[in-house]
């Protein structure tokens, strides 16, 4: 197990989304973009892999450095036209449907913004986080 700590209660993005834009840097910004990664019954491995075992997911055991997630938001700020970046992730025992983690950007332009999105959900997804499905 990787530890004893409980899930935690989920972000409200309206809430989010309502402070980004009270931000003095919203005015440069033209798009924010929401990530919500969601523990799903179909395993990673045949997702991303298309092996199929014939096994399913049941829940996840989740965890991240800290340090890390927040090296890899410091370098997500210095990629052209991002002013706005907030991270969220859950822990401990997850069941399927509960909430990974969200992820908001906000930055000028489209192609920002989505290049943005994807260098840091792949960063945590990569660097930063422990995910240990359960299956049945």
């Amino acid at each position: 197990m990787i530890n004893e700590k409980m899930k935690k209660p989920s972000p409200s993005i309206d809430e989010w989304l309502k402070e980004a834009k009270t931000d003095p840097a919203a005015l440069q910004e033209g798009m924010f973009l929401v990530h919500n990664g969601v523990v799903r019954q179909t395993p990673k491995v045949k997702v991303r892999e298309g092996l199929d075992d014939g096994s399913l997911v049941k829940g996840m055991e989740f965890a991240y450095d800290a340090a890390k997630v927040d090296a890899a938001i410091a370098e997500t700020y210095k990629m052209d036209g991002i002013f706005h970046v907030r991270v969220w992730l859950n822990e401990g025992q997850l069941e399927l449907g509960d909430d990974i983690m969200y992820v908001l950007i906000g930055g000028d332009i489209r192609p920002h913004v989505i290049d943005a999105l994807q260098f840091l959900v792949g960063k945590i997804k990569s660097e930063c986080v422990i995910e240990i499905e359960k299956k049945l």
